[in-house]
């Protein structure tokens, strides 16, 4: 696995346009992008369609065609890598959740590992999304910090050097946000 410094270089070869660095970046980063992706991948039920290999692959795809992007360092990159498999499995919900014929069949997938965490069906990401959606409207930095901690699997220190803001501001603002995202998806006040 590379180091952060090894990254940093390689996402500055990239903004630099030197040839091969993409592809050096990708194969140096892929495995964290593999826990990314596994991690997104936790929160949803078992018969989903997409495994973490393909998730990988498909955030590669919508990546590269944002190389002018200024990915200022790994965590920065991570983030960005992020979202983009958030817009992949959410585009994927709301695609099999459209389809009017074969909606009971039995999907096959080739990931057959076995895995735990806390599952979120196809219904449930739309509505995350959706919130997160209005949690962005109503304050960007808020939904910024969402993305990168729960999207991104970030720690509170390295969400809040990307967003330039105190550790204490973060912890603040991932309170708050929260709070949002409880009272959208239940309509109930939180308890802290």
């Amino acid at each position: 696995m590379a180091t952060r410094a090894e990254i940093t270089q390689l996402l500055a070869e990239v903004r630099q346009g030197e040839p091969g660095a993409v592809d050096q970046l990708f194969s140096a980063i892929y495995q964290e992008l593999r826990v990314l992706a596994r991690r997104q991948l936790h929160r949803r039920r078992p018969g989903q369609t997409m495994d973490t290999h393909a998730l990988v692959h498909e955030a590669y795809l919508k990546l590269v065609g944002q190389l002018a992007s200024e990915w200022n360092d790994r965590a920065h990159f991570l983030a960005v890598a992020a979202v983009a498999m958030r817009h992949i499995l959410v585009d994927d919900a709301r695609r099999r959740a459209s389809q009017k014929r074969g909606a009971n069949a039995p999907v096959v997938t080739l990931d057959h590992s076995k895995q735990g965490g806390v599952s979120v069906d196809t219904a449930e990401l739309i509505a995350l999304d959706q919130a997160l959606t209005a949690l962005s409207a109503a304050n960007e930095r808020l939904g910024k910090l969402v993305e990168l901690r729960f999207f991104g699997g970030l720690t509170i220190q390295e969400a809040a050097t990307i967003l330039d803001i105190s550790e204490r501001t973060a912890k603040r603002e991932w309170r708050k946000a929260r709070a949002f995202l409880y009272r959208a998806l239940y309509g109930e006040e939180t308890s802290s």
